[in-house]
This record gives C-alpha cells, structure tokens and sequence, in this order.
C-alpha cells in the first residue's frame, strides 16, 4: 500500500547559477506554517533519482508542528535540465543554497533562523558541501542511508590502483549512448519484475512498499537519461569526509541495517569523524529506508528535532 500523500504547494522556483529554473515545494497547507518561537524549520533534499513520495512518511509527520520544504535537482521533476550540462555535486550545493535562501526571503516568520537540512543518499554530501561552503545557512542536518563521499569509498575495491578511474572511464564512455536507451529505459521502468529484482538483489527489504516503488522506477524512467548520468557520473567523484571535523551543529545520523547502496563502511565514516553526532541504525531496512520504516525515521527526526538548542538563546 502506498504511503499517504504529504501535500505539496504549488511549485516555486529559483533561478541557478547558469539559468536552470530549479524547483522547491513547501508541505502540509499552501504556503509555509507559522512555526513556534525557535523551533526548526526543515529542507528535504533527494537522493539521486529519488521522487517526492520517498518523503511522504517523514513530511506528513514533520509538517504538523514545523514549516517543511523539498526541492527537485536540476533534471529531476519540476526543475529543468541543466542549461550548462552541470550536474557537479557543488552545483547542486550551490542551487541548494539559493533555495535555502528563496524559502528565508518567501516565508521570513517562518524560517527566521537557519533550516535544518535533512538529507537521503546523495543528499547526504550535497548537504555536507553546502556546509562547507555556508555553515551560515545549516541550523543542524540529518544525514539519511549516505556517506560523505561516492558510494563505496570505504571499500577495498576503490582502493585498488586504477579502478575508481577505470569506473569512471567507463561511465563516460556510455554516456553518448544513454539518451537513445531512452524509449528501453521507459519500457523497463513499467515493469513489474523491478520490484521484485530489487528484492532478490537485497537493494529492497521485505517490507518495502510495492506501489511508492513502482512509482519510483516510473518516475526516473522518465526522467532525461543524460541528466540522470551526468549527474551518476559527478556523484562518482563527490568528496566532502574533509568537512566532518569541521562540523560544530547537531547532526543525527540514521543508517538502514541492510544496506547494500550506503553499506555499514561509509555510514561508519559519519560516525566517527562527525564531533559529537547522534546515531541511529533501523535493522532490518535497505535503501529505501524513507518509505520501509517511515513511521520510525519520523520518531527519531521528531525526537532529535525536540532536542536542538533555541539558537536565540546565547
């Protein structure tokens, strides 16, 4: 069954760097909710590839008590293909930036203080670069089933001379061919048989909503297959393990038990090298740990979110 909806407002947008129109969505009533004195307000932002409904869980439960806004990468739903080719993960911390802004000038009562950002997967180091870049605008973050550097940093295989090249080659060379795999992906994407591929595969826990699934792989099937790998491709060479020491906000870090796309090695990266971060494992979970274990993640975000100094309070 699939989650129930979190509504989105009509979509508003900021202009990027190089022109892209990017997207974001303010959640629960049109507009964004009068918050109390101090209390947090909140940005979502994707994994690559990742639809609006992973959110549903935690926006539908985060929405009743604090103002909750998301936003589309460049060549994901309502923002447009990037103008200038540019899918790097500092362009997208940079688009995340004038977002973070754009929702401060539009809603100033509501996100008077600096959002906590909350991010999934790829989400993770954007949310970590745009750290680096303006701690200004980062009250605290969630970092949710990523790490701070491309996936599998951690493992023995990218430490082997050459391979993380050779992947990258390999990236690139395929790159010409993906829009004309375009009408194959599409076809694909209806399949019923993704569902249970990701099961056998263990990237999808038993508990994995079938029906938000099936939306997910629609949805990125029809997606532009060149934004969807230039943007694969500069997720391969993100960097942001350098910005863990430096971090001085709260940070709850929520790790799926069974993993195989975030595995244990680059969550354990967050764990240690963040000074003073919460932490928190959801056995039993994969990936998709947003929708398999919604109500939970909500309980911890909820909990973590209670917790935060008032930063009008010196």
């Amino acid at each position: 069954m699939a989650t129930h909806p979190s509504p989105r407002s009509a979509r508003h947008h900021i202009v990027a760097g190089d022109g892209t129109r990017i997207a974001w969505h303010a959640h629960g009533q049109p507009g964004v909710a009068a918050p109390r004195p101090g209390s947090p307000s909140i940005i979502l932002t994707n994994g690559l590839g990742s639809t609006p409904n992973f959110w549903n869980p935690l926006a539908t439960r985060l929405s009743r008590d604090y103002p909750v806004v998301d936003w589309d990468y460049r060549g994901h739903a309502d923002s447009e293909v990037a103008r200038s080719g540019d899918y790097a993960i500092a362009t997208h911390a940079d688009d995340l930036s004038r977002v973070t802004l754009a929702v401060r000038a539009a809603a100033p009562e509501a996100f008077r203080d600096p959002p906590v950002h909350i991010g999934f997967s790829m989400g993770v180091t954007v949310v970590l670069e745009l750290y680096r870049r303006h701690p200004e605008l980062v009250r605290a973050m969630v970092l949710v089933a990523g790490g701070p550097d491309h996936p599998y940093a951690a493992s023995p295989l990218f430490k082997i001379p050459g391979f993380r090249s050779a992947v990258r080659a390999g990236l690139g060379a395929a790159a010409p061919i993906m829009p004309r795999l375009t009408p194959i992906t599409r076809r694909l994407s209806h399949s019923k048989l993704l569902y249970w591929m990701g099961r056998a595969a263990g990237a999808l826990s038993a508990d994995a909503p079938r029906e938000d699934l099936e939306q997910f792989f629609r949805q990125v099937g029809a997606m532009d297959m060149r934004a969807y790998w230039s943007a694969l491709r500069a997720l391969l060479e993100a960097h942001a393990s350098d910005v863990l020491p430096t971090v001085r906000v709260p940070v709850l870090i929520i790790a799926a038990g069974s993993d195989i796309l975030a595995p244990a090695s680059d969550m354990d990266r967050l764990r240690r090298w963040i000074p003073g971060a919460s932490w928190t494992r959801i056995a039993g979970t994969g990936h998709a740990v947003l929708l398999e274990a919604g109500r939970t993640v909500a309980e911890r975000v909820g909990a973590f979110l209670e917790q935060l100094p008032d930063p009008r309070v010196s």
